[in-house]
């Protein structure tokens, strides 16, 4: 199970990458697809061009991890012009979960008395 501080934020690639690429190949992706800073502590999410492999690379504090994922059968289904999602989104699409016809309702908000 991954977990991550609330301030992470979760960055996707909307063009599918050669999923050959390690660290160095999808860094330079960060950098030239996603204009952003591979060494942020951010993730940045990759999915090949079926869609059946997904790679995720984040930069801890001292070297890059890589985690992936290979289906057996089916696709990773994520369509969305957003290039930023939240974490719990980012766990249902690695389970396969459709959010195309997903709603997210309103949650209560609590303010702090001081």
């Amino acid at each position: 199970m991954l977990s991550f501080p609330p301030t992470v934020r979760i960055y996707i690639s909307r063009d599918p990458v050669d999923m050959r690429k390690s660290y160095d190949g999808l860094s330079g992706c960060v950098e030239e697809k996603l204009h952003a800073d591979p060494l942020s502590g951010h993730l940045f999410v990759f999915f090949n061009r079926r869609a059946t492999q997904v790679k995720i690379l984040v930069w801890d504090r001292n070297g890059f991890c890589l985690y992936g994922k290979r289906l057996s059968r089916g696709r990773f289904s994520y369509r969305s012009e957003e290039p930023e999602i939240d974490f719990a989104r980012l766990l249902l699409v690695l389970e396969g979960i459709d959010l195309a016809g997903a709603r997210q309702r309103k949650r209560l908000m609590l303010k702090k008395v001081a």
